[in-house]
């Protein structure tokens, strides 16, 4: 039986919850999914560029956990504007602070 997931914490929900590329109609568009804690993490790290260990620390989680989180969330995102793909935030295992 694997291990219960830590909830991690969020300081700001996402208000923009889909973001896709002008002049292509969303059902014409694959879809990337983003969770919660993975919007948060981009949010912490790259656009208040706090540490690794600050951002870790107001997650709840631990460094090297929340440098797997920050490779997805940034590979995810990188997918999305790269490919032309459509980027939408939900769902995940968080609460707020």
């Amino acid at each position: 039986m694997p291990r219960p997931r830590i909830m991690r914490l969020v300081g700001r929900m996402p208000q923009d919850v889909c973001f896709k590329p002008a002049g292509i109609k969303m059902r014409d568009l694959t879809e990337v999914i983003l969770t919660v804690e993975e919007s948060e993490a981009i949010r912490l790290k790259d656009f208040k560029s706090l540490s690794q260990e600050a951002c870790a620390k107001k997650m709840g989680i631990s460094q090297p956990t929340f440098h797997r989180l920050i490779l997805i969330a940034r590979q995810k995102a990188a997918d999305a504007i790269i490919n032309g793909k459509a980027l939408k935030i939900e769902g995940g295992n968080f609460k707020k602070y």
